[in-house]
C-alpha cells in the first residue's frame, strides 16, 4: 500500500500548499512506497513562521527543562526503534541490522545532547575593573533551517535537531527527498515526548523547490546542511546574502593508507568496509587506498578476494545494499567511466539500484577527486611515507583519514600532517561517536563541527555579560 507522508507544520500534519506530491521509490525492488508533499517557497515561509512564533517560549524554557524534553524523547525512540528503523531500511535500502543500528546511533546522540541540557557551560572571568564580574553566557539563534541527506537518514537529523533544540532555537528541517517517512515519523515522536506545537517542523521536497527558500528565508538564523558540495556552495551564497550563520558537511574523498609494515589483513578488512559498507554512501567512506608498493601486490589481492565474497541485498546476512536512486547509479556509472577496472563497474542485476562492489586501480583525477557516493574504492601505489602523505592530502577534500602502520613514528608523524578533520590509526575512515566533533576540511566542511559538545556553538551565539555592584550597598 502506497502510504502519504505530509508535512509537520506547528504540530500536525498538512499537505503541500499546491497539492503536489512526489513519488518516493524503494531503492531495493524499484517500487513506489510513499508519495509526500512536494513543498514549495508557500510551505517554507508556513514552516519558518510557525517556527518563529514558537521559538521565543521554548527559549525562556531552562537548558536542563529543554533536555529532559530531548531525554524523553530518546526514550520513546527506544521504544518505537523497530518501527523507525523499518521505514529507514526501506526508504534508504539497508539491511535491517544496519538500519537498527543507525537508529540506536540516533538515540545515544539524544541522550548525550540531553545530558549537556545539565551543563551547558559558559564561563566566568575575572575583569581588570573593580567590583566587576565577566562572563560568557550562551544564547540562542532564533529559527534553524535543517537540510540533510539520506544515506544515514536517522543519525543525519538527530545530529542536527537535538543540538539545535537544547540550544533554544526552534528549527525547520528541510528532509530528503529519498527519505521523507522517516523524518515524519521523527517529527512525531519529538511531539509525543513533549516538544512544544511549532518548536520542530518537517517540509518535504526537492532541492530548488523546498531547500532554496529555506536558505533565503530573512527569518532562519542558521543553515545546517550535510549533502553535496555543490548544493553547499549554494547554500552558502544564498546565507551569505543576508549575511547568516552556516554549517555545512559536503563530504570526503578519504584515504586509507597502507605502510609496508602494517597488518595486511586488517588494513585490507579496514579499507573493505570502508569502502562498501553503507554501499559506499558515507561521507567517511574510504575511496582511495594508499599503498606502499613493496606490499601492493600482496595488498591489492587481499581487497580484491574479499571484495568477491561480498552478498549483495538488504537481507541481515548481506553485505552491500543498493545504492539510493536510479540518478545515483546512472550517475556513479557515468563517473567511472575510462577508469582502470580491476573487479566491478557494471549494475548488478536488473530489479533494484544495485552496482556491484567496484575497485579501480590508478584511477584519473577525475576520479580520484571527485566524491562518487556509492561502492566504488582506487588503489594508488606510493613509494615511501612522504609520496604516500602527499597523496593522502592532494585532494580538494579533507574530511576523514586513516594509516594503517606498526610504527608509532610513523602513525603519530601522520596525524600530525594529514589535511582532515578526522584521523585514524589502523582503523577504518569512518565511525564517528555522539560525544565527538565531526567535520572536515577544505571542501569537506565549513562553519563548525557537529556532534559533541562543539555542536553547541554551531546552534547557539556567545553573550558577554558584565554585572558592576557596589561593595558598600549591602
Amino acid at each position: 500500500m502506497v502510504s502519504v507522508v505530509a508535512n509537520w507544520i506547528d504540530g500536525r500534519e498538512r499537505p503541500a500548499a499546491g497539492g503536489e506530491t512526489f513519488e518516493k521509490v524503494a531503492p531495493a525492488s524499484e517500487e513506489v512506497v510513499s508519495r509526500a508533499a512536494r513543498s514549495r517557497a508557500a510551505d517554507v515561509a508556513a514552516a519558518v513562521a510557525a517556527a518563529k512564533k514558537a521559538q521565543p517560549a521554548w527559549a525562556e524554557r531552562t537548558p536542563v527543562a529543554r533536555g529532559d524534553i530531548l531525554r524523553q524523547a530518546a526514550l520513546l525512540m527506544r521504544e518505537t526503534a523497530r518501527d523507525l528503523s523499518e521505514i529507514a531500511a526501506l526508504e534508504t535500502g539497508k539491511s535491517p541490522k544496519d538500519a537498527l543500528g543507525e537508529t540506536n546511533a540516533a538515540i545515544e546522540m539524544g541522550f548525550f545532547v540531553a545530558g549537556e541540557g545539565r551543563r551547558f557551560y559558559g564561563r566566568t572571568t575575572t575583569s581588570a575593573v573593580p567590583n566587576k564580574i565577566a562572563q560568557i553566557v550562551r544564547q540562542p539563534l532564533g529559527v534553524a533551517g535543517l537540510i540533510v541527506p539520506a544515506n544515514t537518514p536517522i543519525p543525519n537529523i538527530a545530529w542536527k535537531a537535538f543540538p539545535a533544540l537544547l540550544c533554544g532555537n526552534a528549527a525547520v528541517l528541510k528532509s530528503s527527498e529519498h527519505a521523507p517517512a522517516t523524518a515524519a515519523m521523527f517529527a512525531k515522536v519529538l511531539h509525543a515526548a513533549g516538544v512544544p506545537e511549532g518548536v520542530f517542523n518537517v517540509i518535504h521536497g526537492l532541492g530548488e523547490e523546498a531547500g532554496a527558500p529555506l536558505a533565503d528565508s530573512p527569518d532562519v538564523a542558521l543553515v545546517s546542511f550535510t549533502g553535496s558540495v555543490a548544493a553547499g556552495r549554494s547554500i552558502a551564497q544564498r546565507a551569505a546574502a543576508r549575511l547568516a550563520k552556516t554549517c555545512l558537511e559536503m563530504g570526503g574523498k578519504n584515504p586509507l593508507v597502507v605502510c609496508d609494515d602494517a597488518s595486511l589483513e586488517n588494513a585490507a578488512q579496514a579499507a573493505v568496509l570502508s569502502a562498501f559498507s553503507n554501499a559506499g554512501q558515507r561521507c567517511a567512506s574510504g575511496s582511495r587506498l594508499i599503498v606502499f608498493a613493496s606490499v601492493y601486490d600482496r595488498f591489492r589481492q587481499l581487497v580484491l578476494d574479499r571484495t568477491a565474497k561480498l552478498k549483495l541485498g538488504v537481507s541481515d546476512g548481506d553485505d552491500v545494499g543498493p545504492v539510493v536512486s536510479q540518478a545515483s547509479l546512472q550517475r556513479i556509472l557515468d563517473g567511472i567511466k575510462g577508469a582502470k577496472i580491476l573487479c566491478g563497474g557494471r549494475r548488478a542485476q536488473a530489479k533494484g539500484w544495485y552496482l556491484e562492489p567496484t575497485v579501480l586501480e590508478d584511477a584519473p583525477a577525475s576520479v580520484s577527486c571527485t566524491e562518487l557516493f556509492g561502492p566504488v574504492t582506487s588503489l594508488h601505489r606510493a613509494n615511501d611515507f612522504e609520496h604516500a602523505l602527499a597523496l593522502a592530502n592532494d585532494s580538494p577534500f579533507g574530511l576523514t583519514a586513516s594509516i594503517h602502520t606498526a610504527s608509532v613514528h610513523r602513525a603519530m608523524a601522520f596525524l600530525a600532517r594529514v589535511q582532515a578533520g578526522v584521523a585514524i590509526v589502523n582503523g577504518p575512515t569512518y565511525g564517528s561517536e555522539p560525544h565527538m566533533p565531526f567535520g572536515g576540511l577544505k571542501q569537506s566542511g565549513a562553519g563548525g563541527r557537529e556532534a559533541g559538545t562543539e555542536a553547541l556553538d554551531v546552534y547557539s551565539e556567545w553573550k558577554t555579560v558584565y554585572v558592576n555592584y557596589l561593595p558598600g550597598a549591602v
